[in-house]
């Protein structure tokens, strides 16, 4: 084999290697689907519910247990959800500070939406995203764009 087979060899297996950890971390973005949803100290009913979210919370799921699964937050807290409560079939953001203001388009010259400003946990769907904008539709139907860096998008 030659040296420069050999070098082509080596950076395919590192990157194989590299690609197989990445997509084997179990780290997957998801999304609350449901109106409410309860999240839980454990995988089960019998566990304790920590925390009651709504539509289109944004989470990192960590595990999975039989139809739950092990999820983490915006804060890095962990809890537990059912599966049929969640998808990961769109994306989802939510705000990470209180009194953070919406728009009625991308940028700081569009007027603030009338519904507005919104406090930290507050979660939307996302529609499209647009240089440093995030256009978000909430789980009542208004729409609105955000500044990316205000938002936690999973």
């Amino acid at each position: 084999m030659s040296k420069n087979s050999f070098c082509k060899v080596s950076i395919l297996l590192i990157l194989f290697i590299f690609g197989t950890l990445l997509s084997t971390s179990g780290a997957e973005a998801l999304c609350i689907k449901e109106k409410r949803a309860n999240l839980r100290k454990g995988p089960g009913l019998n566990y304790e519910k920590l925390w009651e979210v709504f539509k289109y919370m944004p989470f990192t799921q960590l595990s999975k247990k039989g139809e739950w699964l092990r999820i983490k937050d915006i804060d890095g807290d962990i809890y537990w959800v059912h599966k049929r409560l969640t998808t990961k079939s769109y994306r989802c953001a939510v705000i990470k500070q209180n009194k953070t203001n919406l728009r009625e388009g991308p940028g700081t010259k569009f007027k603030r939406v009338q519904w507005g400003p919104v406090d930290k946990y507050f979660s939307m769907k996302v529609l499209k995203i647009k240089n440093d904008w995030v256009r978000v539709v909430d789980a009542v139907g208004d729409k609105a764009w955000v500044y990316r860096p205000l938002v936690w998008i999973k």
